[in-house]
């Protein structure tokens, strides 16, 4: 037999690392694997769903219904039917209105300048990059390590008798915003993003003659949407469930949230009227979720950022 009639093996192509697994691709091919793999799956989905979604949907079913129900049936699905009353009153008679708009405002006014604040300290240490920008890093990140707790004293002293303006901030909600401008976490997290965009960009920008001001609004903060879509989410539930720091600088109830204002009115609401009040002020984040979810998840947005 000559050399061109032997026959050739096939080499099997190596397994890569990435496609090591668990359970194998033979064990995988095996009905009974692949049975117990889709029981498994179903099981965490559904193990998922309750967790996450259960106490949401338990509380959008508990404030349409009477209280009697939601005592003695908590888990049923409208045994004696539905109260849509529950929304108007906690809407309407308890100040829900009032006080979401409170809310609202508060956080509007924190997201605007925990936003400010970390974009462009985030843009000093990352791009423009001072000598002291290293010591300046260091500090933001100390403070990091001082719990929230220990500073309440200072700054409400702080707030009370304010450098340079000679009159107090208590029931202004500047008292609110100006404490949550300031977040280390936030502005770590944007100089984090910053350090890893295109420094080509930034390089062929200051060529054409962008300043540093132009720099950052045309060319930094169109890269980086998804960074701020991220310190936008935390700012806005930040400041939407705080309790504590509100509760001491804005002591007149015409100007509190609903995150200090709804523990006041339990003992004095009905249980279906107080659980409508609190569907109610969940509104808000899941909406900031569904409306941000593509940009949280997304890991970059500037793929087009060096192209042309």
């Amino acid at each position: 037999m000559s050399a061109d009639t032997v026959p050739t093996r096939r080499r099997r192509k190596p397994v890569e690392a990435d496609d090591r697994t668990i359970v194998s691709a033979a064990d995988r091919r095996k009905p009974s694997v692949r049975l117990g793999m889709s029981l498994t799956h179903v099981f965490l989905l559904i193990t998922l769903i309750i967790a996450g979604l259960g106490p949401i949907l338990w509380l959008a079913k508990a404030a349409i219904t009477p209280t009697q129900d939601t005592l003695s049936q908590p888990f049923a699905l409208f045994p004696n039917g539905v109260d849509w009353e529950n929304l108007s009153t906690a809407w309407n008679d308890i100040g829900i209105s009032h006080y979401f708009f409170n809310t609202i405002l508060i956080a509007l006014g924190a997201w605007f300048f925990q936003l400010f604040i970390a974009t462009t300290a985030g843009f000093g240490l990352s791009v423009l990059k001072p000598k002291y920008a290293p010591i300046l890093n260091g500090l933001v990140l100390a403070t990091l390590f001082i719990p929230g707790v220990v500073l309440l004293v200072p700054l409400y002293l702080t707030i009370v008798h304010p450098p340079l303006i000679g009159h107090s901030l208590l029931n202004n909600y500047l008292a609110v915003w100006l404490p949550m401008a300031a977040n280390a976490f936030n502005i770590l997290l944007v100089k984090r993003f910053f350090d890893s965009l295109p420094r080509e960009v930034f390089e062929a920008a200051k060529t054409d003659g962008a300043g540093p001001f132009r720099l950052f609004w045309s060319i930094v903060l169109p890269m980086s949407k998804p960074i701020l879509g991220v310190v936008s989410i935390f700012a806005i539930i930040a400041a939407w469930k705080d309790y504590l720091w509100p509760m001491l600088v804005l002591p007149d109830p015409a100007v509190q949230p609903l995150s200090v204002r709804l523990p006041a009115v339990q003992s004095q609401t009905e249980l279906d009227v107080f659980l409508a009040a609190l569907a109610i002020a969940t509104l808000i984040p899941i909406a900031m979720f569904l409306a941000f979810q593509s940009v949280f998840l997304r890991s970059a947005g500037m793929g087009g950022a060096v192209k042309g």
